[in-house]
């Protein structure tokens, strides 16, 4: 009988996805594990795609985006993330996922390395899995802020290594890299000739001004910026992302989007537009909500004298559930079971994860209080605080 790859067989399940397969099976579970806003994409978005829809532009486009959409994005790139860009550099994708997909596709060979994060975005070694490029990892610890550092990357650069994946605002820990480290980490990409993916999905989500593209702090020549609609705007089901790429890739990577995708939806596309051109208030004001949320959630934690790193950006919490004794899985499945709360569990997202889970931050407020007054009364015992509801 005709079977899948191995490849494919041999694709480790986001642990993120198991945990919301169970909880959807109770009603009664308060969702905390996905990275999703809780916010609707803004009315004059999907007014802009109906109009779009309904005069008929519902037809294939060029497969790096439609020129509005480009034009608008290199405008965009180069007035809040400070890089200098032309249209011709930005290929617009099916989310950061797939854009993701081609841009390791396009600079690396089966067999060569990449340099991930630990704790990182589980999709990144998924992604390396497919295409047979072999994964290293480098440590994202509470000691260093869970920020990267040259020296803890030049022990692990060999000869195969021909990317280094960089991911801030993080997810899953909402670290920030700072201007100075991201001058000294990509002097180390540079010494190795190393190409640089700088994952900035969460670009604008930021509670405090350290953000800064890196490509705007130097080496643009070897810098990739990947972003999306999905976090800034509310819009993850529309799928749009899009590529900030240096001139030497500009014309690959739109080429590589024919096999893939062929384009992005038309209708989105015309949506993306008005996300741009329209209000901006709106994303001021769910960055407010974000801020707000973690400051509530933070100051639960902080009462019940268990540890977790306050973010920077993004909208997680990274708990450390260490005293528990279970693992992260465990730990998060005894949570659905005895609380009926969900929470990502750290080793989703690397080895150095598994003594954490995160939390989301996107969740409506009085729900995520409430699951975090839960999770503290479940935890507290274990650092020896017994607390009161």
């Amino acid at each position: 009988m005709a079977q899948s790859s191995a490849i494919a067989e041999q694709m480790p399940r986001s642990g993120i996805r198991e945990i919301r397969d169970l909880a959807a099976r109770d009603p009664r579970v308060i969702s905390l594990e996905l990275g999703e806003p809780n916010f609707p994409t803004a009315p004059h978005v999907v007014e802009a795609a109906h109009a779009a829809a309904s005069a008929g532009f519902t037809h294939y486009t060029s497969n790096a985006g439609i020129p509005e959409l480009r034009e608008l994005l290199a405008e965009k790139l180069r007035t809040v993330n400070g890089l200098v860009v032309n249209a011709s550099q930005v290929v617009v994708s099916q989310g950061a996922a797939q854009g993701l997909f081609a841009m390791f596709r396009a600079l690396l060979e089966p067999g060569d390395e990449i340099l991930l994060p630990d704790p990182g975005w589980p999709n990144y070694a998924m992604i390396a899995h497919l295409q047979n490029i072999r994964q290293i990892y480098y440590p994202l610890t509470i000691e260093n802020g869970y920020l990267p550092s040259a020296a803890s990357l030049e022990r692990l650069v060999t000869p195969r290594t021909k990317v280094l994946v960089l991911n801030s605002p993080s997810n899953p820990v909402g670290s920030v890299i700072g201007r100075e480290q991201l001058a000294e980490v990509l002097a180390f990409a540079t010494a190795h000739d190393l190409w640089v993916i700088s994952d900035e999905v969460y670009d604008q989500i930021n509670f405090t001004d350290d953000f800064v593209s890196a490509g705007a702090v130097g080496a643009q020549d070897r810098v990739i910026g990947v972003y999306s609609f999905s976090k800034t705007y509310a819009m993850t089901g529309w799928r749009v992302g899009y590529l900030a790429v240096p001139e030497s890739l500009a014309e690959v990577t739109a080429k590589m989007q024919e096999p893939l995708i062929s384009c992005i939806s038309s209708v989105s596309q015309q949506a993306a537009v008005a996300a741009l051109t329209g209000p901006q208030g709106h994303v001021s004001e769910m960055v407010a909500a974000y801020r707000s949320r973690r400051d509530d959630v933070c100051e639960i934690f902080a009462k019940a004298g268990i540890d977790f790193f306050r973010p920077s950006g993004a909208f997680y919490i990274w708990l450390d559930i260490s005293a528990s004794g279970h693992s992260s899985r465990e730990f998060a499945l005894e949570l659905i079971r005895d609380k009926q709360v969900a929470v990502a569990p750290g080793s989703a997202f690397g080895a150095i994860g598994d003594d954490h889970v995160r939390i989301s931050l996107a969740a409506e407020p009085t729900a995520l209080h409430e699951g975090c007054q839960r999770i503290a009364s479940h935890l507290a015992p274990s650092y020896g605080v017994a607390l009161s509801r």
